[in-house]
């Protein structure tokens, strides 16, 4: 694009991508990882983040979340987070610990 740039090949865990509502929703039974639409990264100058409507997910490289903490204090695996459309509030992904996953181990 002409602003930002186009990332795909991403896999939500703990969460589907559902392309009819465009956003976040439960897993199907028996599926841990589901593959992301595109997502298009724009950046903005001292963009606020909104209230509600969206969950701040985490991006991860590797299936394992933990790693050595680094001089800003995430984890070396943490890549960024994404704002992500959900009719749900942020706690309820939380809670089943939704993230996008960049490569799966298998």
């Amino acid at each position: 694009p002409d602003v930002g740039c186009y990332i795909y090949g991403l896999f939500l865990e703990g969460a589907r991508w559902d392309p009819a509502a465009c956003q976040l929703a439960e897993s199907r039974p028996k599926e841990l990882y589901t593959e992301m639409a595109v997502i298009w990264l724009m950046p903005m100058a001292n963009r606020k983040p909104p209230e509600s409507g969206s969950y701040l997910c985490p991006i991860y490289k590797t299936l394992t979340r933990a790693g050595t903490l680094s001089t800003t204090g995430h984890s070396t695996n943490y890549v960024i987070a994404v704002e992500i459309p959900t009719d749900k509030p942020q706690k309820h992904w939380i809670k089943r610990g939704t993230a996008l996953i960049c490569a799966l181990d298998f």
